[in-house]
């Protein structure tokens, strides 16, 4: 059926027509699902490297990273030194500053 078809149909005909397509579809779908399923449940079973589900070993703890650079303009801003640059020492470097500027001073302990 061609579309122009569909809008020249009393209200209806399209319900008919839509009640039909979801009776076939209902069981189509309900299949499919249940196919999936299957996959899904024989995927966790399968040896260990090759699906890793909700059984992944714990991460290994780091130790924390102390800050290495503080924003002098705002003091609770701090950065480590690992990662991509925080926005705020790209501003700092981009308006002349050198990271030096921004490196935090402990005291030896």
């Amino acid at each position: 059926m061609k579309r122009d078809s569909y809008k020249n149909m009393s209200i209806d005909e399209l319900w008919t027509i839509y009640e039909e397509i979801i009776s076939i579809l209902e069981p189509k779908i309900e299949t499919e699902k249940l196919k999936l399923e299957r996959r899904l449940a024989e995927l966790r079973l399968a040896p260990a490297g090759e699906f890793h589900g909700d059984d992944r070993p714990e991460r290994r703890p780091y130790p924390k990273v102390h800050p290495k650079y503080r924003n002098p303009d705002r003091p609770v801003e701090t950065w480590s030194g690992r990662g991509k640059q925080p926005r705020w020492v790209s501003a700092l470097l981009q308006s002349g500053r050198n990271i030096e500027d921004l490196r935090v001073h402990r005291l030896a302990g």
